[in-house]
């Protein structure tokens, strides 16, 4: 699924997931108003053999309405792009992987997390906000009230220290430090890891040109007709062939998923495309 230039467009996953999110949130306050949902589905350290089930489902639970708004704010902002960068399937698995750290790295090292109830999207968030910066570590980023963008690699940044820092200084204020580095540590092992472990390289993606105010829609990758200018006749049809077959395997799968031939034959392609008359 591609940008259909709307900056309200939503990819399948993302969608998904603010109705997921708001749904329970609406169940917390109307139907069970009793502490029984979250501490069935939240992720207790000392329950987990209890409740496995509470290792994912921790995620999807919030305190208040301030809570779950910034929460899905930020995976409206940036996980429209990152899924469809990396195609539906990673995008989701990504989520979930970033939140099952988040309550990994709990459970580890609960002497310092203690024993309390997590509930949350953050990690899982948090995870989605590394790997828009992995593609795009440069894009302009305006937060409210800074009459000037800041960088998001800076933004991320600032993020993990924010939370690094109470972790270290062993600060009891409530807040799950913890699941929100467990999701940034999973995201860069899921997305890193296999790379750093094969000395693999990878060419970074160009940086969007606008800036996110509300929406990363304005950095819309190339549609299928996009960076080709539709069809052109005088194509080798095979080589038109060729480029469905790229561009389909795109779509299904995501950007990074093309081998290094097939990267240098899009570039190649792209470029002979736009000099055609």
């Amino acid at each position: 699924m591609r940008y259909d230039g709307s900056p309200f467009f939503l990819t399948r996953w993302v969608r998904r997931l603010l109705v997921a999110n708001g749904i329970v949130y609406l169940l917390q306050l109307t139907v069970f108003t009793s502490p029984w949902l979250v501490e069935t589905f939240g992720f207790r350290p000392t329950a987990t053999l209890q409740h496995p089930w509470s290792l994912l489902t921790y995620a999807f639970l919030h305190g208040n309405f301030l809570h779950i708004f910034f929460n899905m704010l930020a995976l409206f902002m940036f996980g429209p792009l990152v899924e469809d960068r990396l195609g539906g399937t990673r995008f989701a698995r990504l989520y979930a992987i970033s939140a099952l750290g988040g309550a990994a790295l709990s459970l580890a090292l609960m002497p310092l997390a203690g024993d309390a109830v997590i509930i949350g999207a953050s990690g899982a968030v948090f995870g989605v906000m590394l790997a828009f910066v992995f593609e795009w570590p440069d894009a302009p980023i305006f937060v409210f009230p800074l009459p000037v963008p800041i960088k998001a690699k800076w933004l991320v940044f600032f993020f993990a220290l924010a939370n690094l820092v109470p972790v270290v200084w062993q600060w009891n204020d409530g807040v799950a430090h913890l699941a929100h580095l467990g999701g940034f540590a999973a995201a860069f092992l899921y997305l890193r890891g296999g790379r750093l472990l094969g000395g693999a390289s990878r060419r970074a993606a160009p940086t969007p040109n606008a800036a996110v105010l509300v929406h990363p829609s304005a950095f819309q990758t190339g549609r299928r007709t996009g960076p080709f200018g539709g069809r052109r006749r005088s194509a080798d049809p095979k080589v038109l062939e060729e480029v469905d077959r790229v561009l389909d395997k795109i779509s299904a799968a995501g950007l990074s998923s093309l081998t290094p031939e097939e990267r240098r034959f899009l570039d190649e392609m792209s470029k002979r495309f736009k000099q055609e008359p």
